[in-house]
């Protein structure tokens, strides 16, 4: 029996300019030098880290990063904090900064609020690579937490700065702005999300809502795509969030369904369009 769904690719989904910027930088080096590090996972995708790994990208951790010398090593788009690049001069490291300027503006003005004297919290997820950074930029010192019951316990100034992790979701940020008000605290509150992100949860409320199901395409470590699946099925409950056209089986449509795929911010076109194939396989 054949299902003849039809299926279309949310145009607006896949890369945002950071990791075009990041990924081009590297395809250019690998296909110049056969080799390059990257600092961490290019990109929060395994299906476009591993197409990159077969090009020549070699992925390193912090830990590795001692021991290389005389070596080119990308930095990704989710920026790196100062001890990196003090790193980088010492074992004469020549860094490809692919920093996204989103995250790099980011950074600074961490930096120039904590040496103002101001307590910095921020709005992120304890351990990803774009927070290390930002916190980085405060000797390690701002507060950070991904949920405002974590703060509970914590002896807060009475007056701070707020920032946000560049990909978490604007409306939970302001909540958190306005309950923090709430609690009698003065606060500086900065909404530094990114506009490609927070754009495109506006744009996913509509594109989900003509469509019977969503297949949500995403990594398992992207904090965006986390972000983004739940905008999606908020707007079209028949929401599925997959990493690849494997996870996929018949049994989740119904035959002539519309189907429409969408994604994160690190989710490569390609893998959309393979997804599309195996759905219109059926």
């Amino acid at each position: 029996m054949e299902y003849n769904l039809q299926v279309t690719i949310d145009q607006d989904s896949g890369f945002c300019f950071g990791v075009v910027y990041a990924i081009d930088m590297a395809e250019e080096i690998l296909a110049e030098d056969g080799y390059l590090y990257c600092l961490g996972d290019i990109v929060h995708n395994d299906e476009e880290v591993t197409r990159l790994k077969q090009r020549g990208l070699r992925i390193i951790s912090h830990e590795d990063l001692v021991q290389i010398k005389n070596e080119k090593v990308l930095i990704r788009a989710h920026g790196e904090a100062p001890e990196t690049y003090k790193l980088a001069l010492e074992n004469n490291i020549t860094l490809i900064d692919a920093s996204c300027p989103v995250v790099l503006k980011l950074q600074n003005r961490i930096k120039n609020t904590h040496d103002s004297k101001e307590k910095v919290l921020i709005f992120g997820k304890h351990g990803h690579a774009e927070v290390i950074g930002l916190q980085g930029q405060t000797n390690n010192e701002a507060i950070v937490f991904q949920d405002i019951a974590e703060l509970e316990d914590v002896d807060l100034p009475n007056k701070f700065t707020l920032y946000s992790q560049t990909t978490k979701s604007t409306a939970k940020f302001y909540q958190i702005k306005e309950e923090l008000l709430s609690r009698g605290y003065e606060i500086k509150a900065n909404d530094t999300i990114c506009r490609q992100v927070s754009n495109r949860d506006e744009e996913l409320r509509k594109f989900v809502k003509n469509y019977d199901h969503i297949v949500f395409v995403a990594g398992k470590k992207s904090s965006n795509g986390k972000v983004l699946f739940e905008v999606c099925r908020q707007h079209n409950p028949n929401t599925y969030f997959i990493s690849n056209e494997a996870e996929l089986n018949k049994e989740m449509f119904n035959p002539g369904d519309k189907v429409g795929i969408c994604g994160a911010t690190s989710t490569p076109m390609w893998l959309m369009t393979q997804v599309k194939s195996a759905l219109e396989s059926f």
